[in-house]
């Protein structure tokens, strides 16, 4: 099993809209090293649930990987914000991952808090100049911020 955490603008789709909706497609990402990352996900995987651009910045709760990539059809619709017109259907730049809810933390664990974990310091989301929506996470990483949400 491998570990991912990904980005999302609580005020675009929040851990509680996941919650309500119990999955959902992971789609327009729009970078090619978060793409690649998506891509080697695999179903069963855990995924940290990172709220962006909100108070608190930080990790609100858990998801599932519920199937692998396959391709953004987002990127093929051009009244959605993340049309992409060099994307086709013959040749697909970019994927997308089904996702399934599976909690939500009592509290976002704020990023100030991970930035504090001595066992965190190589955690990519803590990296300067690191904005990819889709990072990989480590078992030690995971394990660590499962037991700060406890």
């Amino acid at each position: 099993m491998n570990y991912w955490l990904v980005k999302s603008e609580a005020d675009c789709y929040s851990i509680d809209d996941l919650k309500k909706d119990k999955k959902t497609h992971w789609d327009g990402v729009r970078n090619y090293q978060a793409r690649n990352f998506m891509r080697e996900m695999k179903k069963g995987d855990l995924v940290f649930f990172y709220h962006s651009n909100q108070d608190p910045i930080g990790i609100a709760g858990v998801a599932k990987v519920i199937t692998e990539s396959y391709p953004d059809h987002t990127a093929w619709d051009k009244k959605d914000q993340h049309f992409d017109p060099k994307s086709t259907k013959e040749k697909p730049l970019w994927d997308m991952v089904d996702v399934a809810f599976v909690k939500k933390f009592k509290e976002v664990i704020p990023l100030s808090e991970l930035k504090k974990q001595t066992g965190l310091k190589d955690m990519k989301i803590l990296q300067r100049g690191t904005r990819l929506s889709v990072t990989p996470v480590i078992k030690k990483e995971f394990e660590i911020i499962e037991k700060i949400a406890k």
